[in-house]
């Protein structure tokens, strides 16, 4: 779905007109310009009102100082047992906001969107679709204390011993290990697994690494290795290692290693059990099916086992964001269970959105609510409205749009684009451009002119257009 703010990349002032094609990777291949990716937050200051066109959004005020108020609110941890509902006409930005009070909340919070239809499957009911989405966006930061040895691979020497079963091979016995650090060196006499692992990883005299003490892995933040002592740097400029400074302190230290996991990833983990890994096993678990329903009491478990966790200090829950769009695809069945969702105790912020009016609640008869939604889910929602775009503003979108694909617009364009999305959409709007610079680029101009718009408009209809001339035949 592309709302309006979707093309709204950062403010520049580089006009559209004379913008420069968009650099390539070095590759050679133009990468795809994602809907959303130019969302960093909702463009407020600090107390709290929305500045003009910043984050990547046009317009929007209201909005965006209203979900502001929501940020403050999940921040101080007062927003559970409700939810947000977003309003508007299509492409006016509602998942937009949704992203940027995601945005807001920080990027290790967990962002889950779906759209209503998503929950109707032939492998799982509704409400298991619905639960394991709110699991997965209930974040659970785990710290953890290990024993590790980090430092410069100065010393990698296997012994080997004669194989008591052969009197041909020979075996691993141990491997000494020396690392350096500023503050001194340490010979370690090591497992022969840990020497298998080294050989695996493609570790050489001169990587910084580190070895964990309980379990021998040699494991890393980034990759599995950290990279070169910065020693082995030279003076070229294209390299191709990664050069680090020799790890401070002793060589044996107490590090702290954060993971970040959800619930949902814990039921998945305890709902799959792993089997054997003879033929017959692996054969089983490709025909088995791809989804598995994870049951009520499994759930307990896994909320009993982190509470235990939460009040030993070891992890930290962090309540994530489940956004659901076209909520009004959801039936009455569903709805009534997003109510019991909301009031568990590890509820995540719901965000849902909706361009419907008065409708019909899916799955009844009678029943006619605003935007589709319950009346006693209606009463938990903070309902925010979405307004539609002026002239000036759908100029400044196409203007915008036009300079992140690189194409040049001629006199006169950027207003006729603008009159089409207010005649018609802003989606209209922006989707002309593109094909109008092949036309241009078929005439040999190298900028979009208005007489190239005009033929977009006699090839290609927008949906007012159609639904008109379809009711004049018919």
């Amino acid at each position: 779905m592309h709302n309006a703010s979707t093309y709204v990349m950062a403010s520049t002032s580089t006009p559209a007109h004379n913008a420069l094609p968009p650099a390539q990777p070095a590759a050679g291949r133009s990468s795809r310009i994602a809907p959303h990716s130019h969302i960093k937050g909702l463009g407020l200051n600090s107390e709290g009102y929305a500045v003009s066109d910043t984050s990547g959004f046009i317009g929007q005020t209201n909005a965006r100082e209203a979900c502001g108020v929501i940020v403050d609110l999940i921040k101080s941890r007062k927003f559970s047992g409700r939810a947000l509902l977003l309003v508007g006409a299509p492409a006016t930005g509602k998942t937009a906001l949704a992203l940027g009070i995601s945005h807001e909340l920080g990027t290790k919070v967990p962002f889950c969107p779906i759209v209503g239809s998503e929950v109707y499957s032939s492998e799982v009911k509704k409400t298991e679709v619905l639960a394991e989405t709110f699991r997965r966006a209930i974040g659970l930061r785990i710290k953890e204390t290990k024993e590790v040895f980090e430092g410069e691979v100065t010393e990698l020497t296997p012994t080997e011993s004669e194989n008591p079963l052969s009197g041909y091979g020979k075996t691993i016995a141990h491997v000494i290990v020396g690392l350096k650090s500023v503050k001194g060196t340490k010979q370690l006499r090591s497992d022969p697994n840990i020497y298998e692992s080294i050989l695996k990883e493609k570790i050489v005299v001169g990587d910084v690494i580190y070895i964990e003490r309980n379990t021998g892995a040699v494991k890393l933040a980034a990759r599995q290795r950290v990279g070169r002592s910065d020693a082995y740097a030279s003076s070229y400029d294209l390299e191709s290692e990664t050069y680090v400074p020799l790890p401070k302190g002793d060589v044996h230290k107490r590090k702290e290693l954060v993971q970040d996991v959800t619930l949902g990833d814990l039921d998945a983990a305890n709902a799959r059990p792993q089997g054997g890994q003879d033929i017959m096993s692996v054969m089983g678990s490709l025909v088995k099916s791809g989804r598995t329903e994870v049951t009520e009491k499994l759930r307990r478990e896994v909320n009993k086992v982190v509470k235990g966790y939460v009040d030993q200090g070891v992890a930290e829950v962090v309540p994530g964001v489940v956004f659901i769009d076209e909520v009004h695809m959801l039936d009455i069945e569903c709805f009534t269970y997003l109510n019991a969702l909301l009031e568990s105790p590890m509820a995540p912020t719901v965000i849902l959105a909706t361009n419907r009016g008065n409708s019909l609640v899916r799955g009844t008869t009678d029943i006619v609510a605003p935007h589709g939604v319950p009346v006693d889910l209606l009463d938990r929602c903070l309902i925010v409205k979405t307004a539609s775009y002026t002239r000036e503003e759908i100029a400044k979108v196409v203007q915008l749009r036009a300079t992140v694909e690189g194409l040049k617009l001629g006199a006169g364009v950027l207003e006729r684009l603008a009159e089409e999305g207010e005649r018609g959409s802003l989606r209209y709007a922006l989707q002309l451009p593109t094909p109008a610079s092949i036309l241009a680029s078929l005439a040999g101009r190298t900028q979009i002119e208005v007489e190239d718009i005009g033929e977009m408009n006699e090839l290609f209809l927008d949906a007012r257009r159609s639904a008109d001339i379809i009711t004049s035949s018919a």
